[in-house]
């Protein structure tokens, strides 16, 4: 089941507001023009920041997820059904022979299990054409992000359009590597309601990931750091055979 964060009736509204600027999703809109892509699949596409971008350029794009009030935020934002949307994961996309599969976001981690990450390797295998790409980013074990979680104590107040103040929370809960889990505590300073998200992150080494990769028929074509957060996140561009 997804996350609250994304899945929550209340919390997936302000979800963008408390993610800020999406400076991210500039290198995948450059990898899709690098490779010339035109039939896009934005998988665990949240609230639709990127497929929304890729639609505006003319692009044939799909996005699917699992939390249906996220979608339902995408959908928001695609008024013009430029987007197609599906409630689902990855081992839900037609065999559409799509250019590009994009993962932005690091929701290559939320896949907690080997069972669970192939199925999606093999999803997107499926789904792209011969010789497609699959690009998505997962955070360097090394630096240790953890650690910067923990460091937050104090807690983040926005005013997000049409619902007011809200405060929100961080806490690290557990540390047992390769897995991390922490706690955002959201509440609502209009009402006072409060609501909690509860997640847990895998933090898998590059040559992990590279043999997971190759055992779902992928070949990495290149391993890219982040512009937008140097030296602390992987970025795998990926080709099918």
């Amino acid at each position: 089941m997804p996350d609250a964060i994304f899945a929550h009736a209340r919390l997936a509204p302000i979800y963008d507001t408390f993610d800020g600027e999406r400076d991210d999703l500039d290198l995948y809109l450059s990898i899709a023009d690098e490779l010339k892509a035109e039939h896009v699949l934005d998988v665990g596409c949240g609230t639709g920041s990127l497929a929304v971008l890729l639609a505006a350029t003319g692009r044939t794009v799909v996005g699917v997820d699992p939390a249906e009030a996220s979608l339902a935020v995408a959908r928001a934002k695609d008024p013009d059904g430029k987007v197609t949307w599906i409630h689902g994961d990855a081992t839900d996309l037609p065999p559409a022979g799509a250019d590009l599969a994009a993962m932005t976001g690091n929701v290559a981690q939320v896949f907690l299990t080997d069972d669970d990450w192939s199925r999606t390797l093999a999803g997107i295998h499926a789904a792209l054409r011969p010789g497609g790409h699959f690009v998505f980013e997962t955070r360097r074990p090394d630096r240790r992000a953890w650690e910067d979680w923990a460091a937050t104590s104090e807690p983040l107040v926005l005013d997000v359009p049409g619902t007011g103040p809200v405060e929100r929370r961080l806490e690290v809960t557990d540390i047992s590597l390769p897995l991390v889990s922490f706690r955002f505590t959201y509440r609502f300073l209009s009402d006072g309601e409060v609501v909690t998200s509860d997640s847990t992150l895998r933090f898998r080494e590059r040559e992990e990931i590279e043999k997971s990769l190759a055992a779902q028929g992928f070949r990495v074509s290149d391993v890219r750091d982040a512009p937008d957060r140097p030296g602390m996140e992987f970025v795998f561009l990926a080709q099918r055979d």
